[in-house]
Formats: structure tokens, sequence, C-alpha cells
């Protein structure tokens, strides 16, 4: 995630992640898939510890002990189908400014989650894939029930590499708020409505309490 930040001209997300991190409850650190997720968030909060990195104000930063993240939750890992979008054509997709973010939709990816399927657009960014180290980049944002109570009103994004094949693990312990919750320097795209999903998703980060 620790990618390269801009302010409000280059964006929110302008480099690879968004963020994300939790305070997990099972803490066996023998199984590969939970030390994956504390291991994200661990380095997650480096990021917001560093002066250099961190979207943080300073005020926040001074006393800054960690992002507050839901129970780590295997069962909100889900292999999801991925349909790609060749023909789509590149668009201006609303920020929290007056800056339009350039996007194109890469695809669209079909899974199941607490028994009821979900469809959820995924976007390819025609500048980042030009930057080393994002030319399989993807961004997946977000909104579902917890938005505005538990978590951030305006959603909360994942980041994706493009895969081999047609499927994409899809775990939402990566995801993290926008920029723009930290600091209102930072100019983030907006959700789009068609990815809305209608139940709570505990998992990933909570909303931003300084």
């Amino acid at each position: 995630m620790f990618l390269a930040v801009l302010s409000l001209p280059g964006g929110c997300r302008d480099g690879k992640r968004y963020h994300d991190t939790g305070a997990a409850v099972d803490t066996d650190t023998k199984n590969p898939v939970l030390a994956g997720i504390y291991a994200f968030q661990e380095e997650t909060n480096d990021f917001f510890r560093d002066p250099e990195t961190s979207p943080l104000p300073d005020r926040y930063r001074k006393n800054f002990q960690g992002l507050d993240f839901f129970p780590a939750d295997t069962s909100l890992r889900v292999w999801a189908r991925l349909e790609r979008s060749p023909s789509a054509l590149p668009f201006d997709m609303p920020t929290t400014t007056d800056r339009k973010a350039r996007e194109r939709k890469y695809g669209t990816l079909y899974f199941e989650l607490r028994g009821k399927p979900f469809s959820l657009e995924i976007y390819q960014s025609p500048e980042l894939i030009l930057q080393d180290g994002y030319e399989d980049y993807l961004f997946l944002p977000f909104t579902d029930q917890t938005n505005g109570e538990e978590t951030y009103a305006g959603g909360r994004y994942i980041d994706l590499r493009i895969p081999q094949g047609d499927s994409i693990l899809l775990d939402f312990n990566r995801a993290y708020n926008p920029y723009c919750v930290y600091n209102p320097k930072y100019s983030c795209p907006l959700v789009p409505r068609v990815n809305h999903m209608d139940i709570p998703v505990r998992a990933g980060l909570r909303d931003f309490k300084p």
C-alpha cells in the first residue's frame, strides 16, 4: 500500500494501496492466512507512523498508537470470478474535490459472501499503469452497511493485481480508508453506486477517530 501518495493535484491513491489494518482477536500466528493479515496491519501502521509517507497531519501522528481494525475474519476472504471488460473506455470518476480521477472499468467481480451473491466493478488507471510496479494494479472501491457508523461514510478501497486466470482472491481484511479520511488535502475517488454491498462488511479498517 505504500505507494507514492500525492496531495490534491495527484489524488488520494496515485500509487498502490489505500490503507487497511485491524485488531485481530485470533492470534494464531501459525496460521499463514492470519499471519498475512497481521503483517499487513503492522505494515500499514508503520506506513502511518512514518512522517515521510503518512497522510496523517503532524498533530495526529505525534501520539499515533495504531489504526483501528476489525478483528481478522478469514470468512471474509473469498474467491471471485473475474469477467473482463476489454472494450470499456476511460472515464472521469468524481472525487471528494473538483478533480476528476481518470479510470477505466477493467472488469466485474462475481462472488458470494454471507450466503448472498454480489458483483463489484474494478477499475484501472490509464496513467498509473505507466508507472513502474503498477502495471497490473487494480482499484476496488466499495460501500456497505457499516458506512457512517462503524466505517467511513464514503466507503473503503481494496488494492488488487491482475490475475493470470479468471479468478481473484478478494480479502476484505485488506479494506482501507481513502486518505481524505485523515487529511482534507487529499482528493479521493467516490465509490460508484453500483459497488454497494447490502450487508455489513466488518473487516479491514474502521472509521478514523482522532
